[in-house]
């Protein structure tokens, strides 16, 4: 773990937002190469990290780390893993650096590999989705979770292709479909495999389901860090930090308006917090992250589920 590849974004600022103290008991929620983790533990806190990929809970127990305990389970159950409530808990949202190097691991078009993208590295493959799908599903998903104005074009010319089994192939398929420049700045399958990927991991929906179990798992004064990566993760932490802590208008879409006398249940720290010039300098990765810090206060913990 002290060689770990992956630079922790805005490492800083959610320590400071965590506050960690001797004898508090931590979550981190995406442990990924443990950067938060050494750090809430060099402050004296114990750490129950959980990781959905196999490869990074290998790595955490081959370590041996004092204070540590490692689960290996989507963070959207945390709570039932641990028995007591928690005084913190931080979530670093998305695809880690690691899993993007390994071109075996088929996150990313910059080396081939199988069209693969698990982060559990169960279920269903990128390629059982897209060899399998209807066409319409397809789109959906591109554009839903990708932001691609042409996902119906890219989603006709995947199906045109199949059986796809490379991340190459796909790349290749989504730049003939959308007339991809070499002058180009952004790749245009850039959009395709983050829409792929977030479907296939059902990311948006595990950070939905584990907001609200780390709302159940706070106790009172606790506190919450979750860093984004991109505006649709952004948008669902700032909606749930803003219903909750009293801000949603009442009867909101979002929201039933059973909801509107529910006493908040998290106090907002803050404003977004993002990465300045000299982390910036030191790791690209940080341009595109977003900090968001709440409390927990002592009221109930909200019933209603929010929607993706």
């Amino acid at each position: 773990m002290s060689d770990a590849p992956h630079v922790p974004v805005l490492l800083d600022e959610v320590i400071a937002a965590l506050a960690p103290a001797p004898g508090e008991t931590m979550v981190d929620a995406t442990f990924g190469a443990g950067g938060y983790t050494r750090a809430l533990l060099a402050r004296g806190a114990s750490v129950i990290a959980f990781d959905r990929d196999p490869d990074a809970i290998t790595a955490g127990r081959a370590a041996a780390i004092d204070g540590l305990t490692l689960v290996h389970a989507d963070f959207s159950t945390m709570e039932r893993a641990i028995a007591a409530p928690v005084d913190g808990v931080t979530m670093d949202i998305g695809v880690s650096s690691m899993q993007l190097d390994q071109a075996g691991r088929g996150f990313s078009f910059q080396a081939d590999g199988p069209l693969d993208m698990r982060m559990s590295q169960d279920g269903m493959s990128a390629a059982d989705f897209l060899n399998t799908a209807e066409e319409e599903a397809i789109a959906d998903v591109i554009y839903r979770y990708g932001d691609e104005p042409k996902s119906r074009r890219v989603a006709r010319a995947i199906v045109a292709a199949r059986p796809l089994s490379r991340t190459a192939e796909l790349a290749a398929v989504v730049r003939r479909a959308l007339g991809h420049k070499p002058h180009d700045k952004k790749d245009p399958a850039t959009r395709t495999f983050q829409a792929i990927r977030i479907h296939v991991n059902r990311e948006l929906h595990e950070l939905v389901e584990g907001l609200a179990a780390a709302e159940r798992l706070l106790k009172p004064g606790g506190r919450l860090a979750v860093v984004t990566f991109h505006s649709l993760e952004d948008r669902l932490v700032k909606r749930f930090l803003r219903d909750r802590s009293g801000g949603a208008p009442a009867g909101s879409r979002h929201l039933p308006q059973a909801a509107a006398g529910a006493a908040p249940s998290f106090e907002a720290v803050g404003r977004a917090v993002r990465a300045g010039d000299e982390e910036l300098a030191r790791n690209p990765r940080a341009r595109s992250a977003t900090l968001r810090i709440a409390r927990r206060t002592a009221a109930p913990a909200w019933n209603e589920e929010m929607s993706v």
